[in-house]
């Protein structure tokens, strides 16, 4: 399914079917068992979720926004925000599997559209960048992993398999498979190629340091050089990075 139509998807699902409710409901508490390792029960993951009842809050706020109930809709996503920490625009469409780890403080704007299997953690803004009534929220591939903080802003798109660092700041399209760090986002291509994948990838952990990674080139290149010119020997750094990645500054402890 893609995103293109997954707008015609929800118009029959969940209210207008009640089948096809279950196998939203089922897959909704699925994505919850395979991406959190807390969780011990259905019951639990029933009651003490929030992410959980934000998806399922805004799929009927949803139902009555492209039914031109629109106050209604907007009524009931703010009744989920009061509940739930998490604001999602009764007009942004979510695809099947989204889960919302903890989820206090998501925001998730009108035009917002999500694929199948994203994994969303605390903080995180899809925001716009206009005030214009068209599109201007981001898209949101399949499997995208956006960490703690993350704000993905404009009408950007963000290829499937994408990892988002914590508090990064995204405001370009990036394509699939990528791994996007930093303030304004910066787009790491990985090592390996694409692989088609059918959960998400949660090792948002795993970032490159690439200022960090660029500055301590720059020194030990500054120092190789003036080895061989045998100047500045003297000289002492104000910053210093060891051999084993630790920065050695001045002890700025109070």
């Amino acid at each position: 399914m893609t995103l293109k139509n997954l707008h015609q998807r929800l118009r029959i699902c969940p209210i207008q079917s009640v089948a096809a409710a279950f196998l939203t409901i089922r897959r909704d508490i699925a994505s919850t068992f395979e991406r959190d390792p807390a969780v011990r029960s259905i019951l639990e993951v029933l009651l003490c979720y929030p992410g959980l009842h934000a998806v399922w809050g805004h799929r009927l706020a949803h139902w009555f926004w492209i039914h031109n109930l629109k106050l209604l809709g907007r009524w009931i996503s703010q009744i989920v925000r009061s509940l739930t920490g998490i604001e999602i625009h009764p007009g942004a469409t979510l695809g099947p599997g989204l889960f919302i780890d903890h989820g206090m403080g998501v925001v998730i704007g009108e035009t917002s559209e999500i694929g199948e299997d994203v994994t969303l953690y605390h903080g995180v803004t899809l925001g716009g960048t206009s005030n214009v009534k068209k599109k201007r929220h981001p898209t949101i591939g399949d499997r995208v992993v956006i960490g703690a903080g993350a704000k993905v802003l404009g009408a950007i798109t963000i290829g499937g398999d994408t990892r988002i660092g914590t508090n990064a700041v995204v405001v370009k399209s990036v394509p699939v498979n990528s791994v996007v760090v930093g303030v304004p986002g910066q787009n790491i291509a990985r090592s390996k190629s694409p692989q088609l994948r059918s959960i998400p990838d949660l090792n948002h952990s795993k970032l490159p340091d690439v200022i960090g990674g660029t500055l301590k080139q720059l020194v030990e290149r500054v120092e190789t050089l003036e080895d061989q010119i045998g100047g500045y020997k003297t000289a002492k750094s104000v910053t210093q990075i060891s051999k084993n990645g630790t920065w050695q500054v001045e002890d700025f402890s109070i």
